[in-house]
Parts: C-alpha cells; structure tokens; sequence
C-alpha cells in the first residue's frame, strides 16, 4: 500500500484515474484503501432544480448517488439518503453562499461547493471543494482541484472550538506551441493545521474555516510557485542559452581579460 500511495504521488495529475485503475487491476485486494486514500479530481454535475453546478466527491456520495448542496436532493433520487441535520443544514447554506463568493473573487470562476455531516462526538466536519479549469485559450490548458476537509470540534461552553483542517491541491498545466512544443507541469500537495478558535456572533464557524482555507491555499499556492514553476524556470535557463556560444564565449574571454588586469594592478599597489 506504502509503494502503491509512493508511486501516484509521482504519476502526474491529469491522469489519475486512469493511474489508479490500472494501479487497481494490478493489485485488486488494495481497491478500498486505494479509493479511500487517493484524492482525484473533481468532477462537475448540474442541479436540474436550480440550474446551478456542484462538484462530485465521496463526501456527497450515497451508494451510486450524490447530494447537491443547492436543493439537498440526490440524483439519481435516493429515499434513505445520509442527511446533514437541520442544524447543520443551514450552517451548510451560509457555508456554500460565502465560499461561492470567496471562489469567484480568488479564482474568477471555476465550481465551488460545501459539505457537512455529522460527527458521533460533539461536533461536526465538512469538505469545502474549489475547481477551475483552464479555457484552453492562448494554447494553454490547466485545473486547479482544491480539496479541504475540516473537522470542528465544539467545546462544552459552546464559545470556543478546536479545527483540524487537511488540504489536498492538485495542479496541472499543459501548452503546446509551436515555438517550444508541449509541455506537462503538474503536481499534488497535501497539507494540514490545527487551532482552537473563540465562536460568537463575530466569528462564527463559517468565518474561522475560511480563515484556515484561504491562509492554507495561500501557503500551498506559494509553495506550488516555488517549487514547480521556479524550478522549472531554473531547468529550462540551465538547458537553453538566449545568447548565442560566441557571444558567451566573448564575454567569458572579457572576464578574464579583466581579472588579470585587477590581479596586476593589485600586485602593483602591494609593492608600492
């Protein structure tokens, strides 16, 4: 199981599905744990009723049905459904309204959607899950699947709670132009954080959660710049000169030219 986790990690992005079934018929008996265990891309499905898009995941699934956060209805219907209670309801519709305006001022489009359930403990826990895929204009295409699973945990006062928040980021990006062909940058990142926080009329449960997503999405977003497209960067200038050998090998020629001459002169000023 270890190995199989090690090797999608590795596999790029775009293409696990297909990496995780054929990782499955290789090794049929770890198809629960691989399922359970390995984040995959969203997916988008519309609501009928409301004609708005929600996104597909495991944490909206019943059997062969997924719940829409708009209507709490499944589709295909299903009478005996796992619920949220009324409670948690309706902490779910202020939830999906404030994260479908945080996604459209950070990503400027894409599918936002929340999900809460019940915990056994006091308490609860919820996915918030974001996704924007590339138009493919300019040659370019590219998703961003952000995954963020919270558990809260709500203190006997009722005024304070403990959060406990796992992100999963999932990028790719593709361009195929003539100038320098194709070419696939993706990669994962899977992050968590842990903090108590006062619960009041000032800051609720859905303004703490947000804090937690947009700081992390921050962290990762930053950590993704670093690492994939500056290093990236730092290949591609390694691989490939601008500058034409004879101009490289004329200014190599000055620079030595000039450190012979500080080195004499320097020998110079020591004698006087």
């Amino acid at each position: 199981m270890d190995c199989a986790l090690d090797l999608m990690r590795r596999l790029p992005p775009q293409e696990i599905e297909k990496n995780l079934s054929d990782l499955i018929d290789l090794v049929p008996s770890l198809c629960e744990e691989l399922l359970s265990s390995v984040d995959q891309p969203l997916k988008i499905a519309i609501d009928k009723g409301v004609g708005k898009d929600y996104l597909l995941c495991d944490y909206n699934r019943d059997g062969d049905s997924y719940r829409s956060p708009w209507s709490n209805t499944y589709d295909p219907p299903l009478e005996d459904g796992s619920m949220p209670s009324e409670r948690l309801r309706k902490l779910e519709v202020e939830a999906n309204a404030a994260f479908d305006q945080y996604r459209e001022m950070y990503f400027e489009g894409g599918v936002s959607s929340v999900y809460l359930w019940d915990l056994d403990m006091t308490g609860f826990a919820g996915a918030i899950l974001i996704k924007k895929a590339g138009d493919g204009s300019k040659k370019i295409k590219g998703c961003w699947d952000s995954i963020h699973v919270v558990e809260v945990q709500e203190k006997t006062t009722g005024r304070n709670a403990h959060y406990k928040l796992t992100s999963t980021v999932m990028l790719w990006l593709q361009t195929n132009k003539t100038g320098s062909g194709t070419m696939n940058l993706g990669g994962s990142l899977t992050r968590q954080m842990e903090q108590d926080a006062p619960v009041s009329e000032a800051s609720p449960h859905i303004a703490n959660i947000g804090r937690m997503v947009e700081d992390m999405e921050n962290k990762i977003r930053n950590i993704l710049n670093d690492i994939y497209f500056g290093k990236t960067k730092d290949i591609v200038n390694g691989l490939r000169s601008t500058q034409a050998l004879s101009e490289q090998k004329a200014q190599a020629a000055l620079r030595q030219d000039l450190a012979v001459a500080l080195q004499k002169r320097q020998a110079k000023t020591a004698e006087n």
